[in-house]
C-alpha cells in the first residue's frame, strides 16, 4: 500500500520511525457530467477572474481571503516553516481507556507501518504495551495543512490510528431530541429488547453494498447492450403506527424468521416462545356454556306460582287431589311443561267456577300448581 505522510511516533524519549497508509477505501461508484445531446464529456476549468485563462494546476497556490476580499498568498514554505512540533512527529500526549473516546469524535482511519528495520523493535514495543494495559494512547499530529488530533490503538498486529475531531469541533444536539414527553412501559422495552438481541447476532463482515452491486450489475448490462430497466419494487408507505406493541412482536417474530432461514414452523413456534407477553392487554373471554332452558324469566315464573299457590289454599277444601292429575303435574319438567299446566289451571279453574258441586278439575288445577311450586322451590305441605 502506499503511503501518505512519512515521518515518526514520539513516546516520551523513544522515536519510532513510521508509515502512514490509509487503512480504509471507498467504492462508492462515480459518475462523469456529461452533454446529454451527444454524450460529450463536461469538464470543470479552472479560469483566472483576472485574465480569464484556464490555469494550469502548476501554477495554482493556497491564497487566504480578507474580510474586505483582498487575498494573502500562501506559500508550502511558509507553512513548513510553521513552529509546529507535529509537522512530522504524531506526539503521544497520553494514555487512556477506550470508553473515554465518543465515537462522534472518529474520522479517518490510518495503519501506522514501521519505516525500515530499525522501526521494528520500538513498534512491537509500543503495540505491546497498548495491548497489556488495554488504553488507547491520545497523539497530536499534522496533516494536510493542519494540525489533527488521533488515537492510536492496536488492530491484531498492526498499530493503527484514527483520526479524531478536536472537542469544540462537536456541535452540541440542542433541538434534536422530541420535545414531547413520553412514557415508555416495561413491556415495550422487553420487546425492544428481544428484538435488539435477535437483529444483534448479524455478522458485521456479512454486510454489503447492495446499491453497488446493482449499478454494476447495470452498468455490465449496459456495456453489453443487454440492459432492460426493470421497475422497482416500491412497497407501500406504512400509515401511523397506532400499536407500538404489535409493531414489536411483528418485528421480533420477522426477524427471527428471517435468521432461521425461513422455516416455517420452527420459526414461528420459536418466536411465540420467547416473546415477552404484553402485560395489561385485555384478552377476549371465554364463552361461557349456555343456560339451560327454563320456562320464562324468573321473576315470571314466581309471580305465577304464588298466584297458583294461593289458588290452590282455595279450592283446597273443594275436593280431593286427583291422583292421575298430580302424576301428570309431575312429569312437567321443561319450560313448555309448565306452560301447559298453566293454561290447564286456568282451564280448570273456569270449569270448577261453571260446575258447582264438582271440585276435581279445581283440585286438578290446584295440585298442578302445587306441582309447580315443588319445582321452584320446596315448601311445608298446609293442611286443608
Amino acid at each position: 500500500m502506499r503511503s501518505i505522510w512519512n515521518g515518526a511516533i514520539s513516546f516520551g524519549l523513544v522515536s519510532i520511525p513510521i508509515k502512514l497508509v490509509n487503512a480504509t477505501e471507498s467504492h462508492s461508484i462515480s459518475f462523469r457530467q456529461i452533454h446529454v445531446s451527444d454524450g460529450g464529456r463536461v469538464r470543470y476549468r479552472k479560469v483566472c477572474e483576472l485574465d480569464g485563462e484556464e490555469v494550469p494546476a502548476a501554477e495554482i497556490g493556497k491564497g487566504y481571503e480578507e474580510a474586505d476580499g483582498s487575498i494573502v498568498p500562501i506559500t508550502d514554505e511558509d507553512l513548513a516553516r510553521l513552529p509546529i512540533p507535529t509537522a512530522k512527529t504524531i506526539e503521544i500526549v497520553s494514555f487512556v481507556p477506550a470508553e473515554e473516546i465518543d465515537p462522534l469524535q472518529m474520522d479517518a482511519a490510518y495503519y501506522l507501518a514501521a519505516n525500515g528495520a530499525t522501526a521494528a523493535k520500538p513498534y512491537t514495543l509500543l503495540r505491546e504495551a497498548l495491548k497489556r494495559s488495554r488504553k488507547v494512547a491520545i497523539a497530536k499530529y499534522a496533516l494536510r495543512g493542519r494540525e489533527r488530533l488521533g488515537m492510536l490503538r492496536v488492530v491484531d498486529d498492526v498499530i493503527a490510528m484514527h483520526g479524531l475531531l478536536w472537542p469544540d469541533e462537536i456541535r452540541q444536539p440542542e433541538g434534536v431530541a422530541p420535545e414531547a414527553s413520553v412514557t415508555v412501559r416495561e413491556a415495550e422495552l422487553d420487546l425492544a429488547d428481544a428484538l435488539m438481541a435477535t437483529l444483534g447476532e448479524v455478522e458485521i463482515a456479512s454486510l454489503h453494498d447492495d446499491y453497488r452491486e446493482a449499478v454494476e450489475a447495470m452498468l455490465a448490462a449496459k456495456t453489453g447492450e443487454g440492459f432492460e430497466p426493470a421497475e422497482a419494487v416500491v412497497e407501500p408507505a406504512g400509515g401511523q403506527v397506532i400499536d407500538l406493541m404489535a409493531a414489536l412482536e411483528s418485528s421480533v417474530r420477522a426477524a427471527k424468521a428471517s435468521r432461521a432461514g425461513g422455516s416455517g414452523d420452527s420459526a414461528e413456534s420459536a418466536a411465540e416462545a420467547e416473546v415477552t407477553p404484553i402485560r395489561g392487554r385485555r384478552t377476549p373471554a371465554a364463552s361461557a356454556p349456555a343456560p339451560k332452558a327454563v320456562g320464562g324469566k324468573k321473576s315470571t315464573a314466581s309471580t305465577g306460582t304464588a298466584k297458583k299457590t294461593a289458588a290452590a289454599k282455595k279450592t283446597a277444601a273443594g275436593g280431593k287431589k286427583s291422583t292421575a292429575t298430580a302424576k301428570g303435574a309431575a312429569g312437567t319438567k321443561s319450560g313448555a311443561g309448565a306452560r301447559a299446566g298453566a293454561r290447564s289451571t286456568k282451564s280448570a279453574s273456569a270449569a270448577g267456577a261453571k260446575s258447582a258441586g264438582t271440585g276435581r278439575a279445581s283440585a286438578a288445577g290446584a295440585t298442578a300448581g302445587a306441582g309447580t311450586v315443588k319445582k321452584a322451590a320446596p315448601r311445608k305441605r298446609s293442611s286443608a
